[in-house]
């Protein structure tokens, strides 16, 4: 049986990533950072949603 001397992969730069086998990794595709971080209208409609319902939950406690 034959064992390396790094367990890990250096080349993931995260500590989950380096745990990782090889077999998995392949299937992985890098994103963009600047699709990241591109806002949406789904984004949107989300918050808007979201600040609407906790108004209404805040204001149905105190009234």
């Amino acid at each position: 049986m034959r064992r390396s001397l790094v367990l890990t992969d250096e080349t993931a730069r995260h500590w989950f990533r380096m745990s990782l086998p090889p077999h998995v990794k392949h299937d992985l595709i890098p994103i963009p950072a600047e699709s990241l971080w591109r806002l949406t209208m789904e984004d949107v409609r989300g918050v808007a949603s979201t600040y609407i319902a906790v108004t209404f939950a805040v204001l149905a406690f105190i009234v």
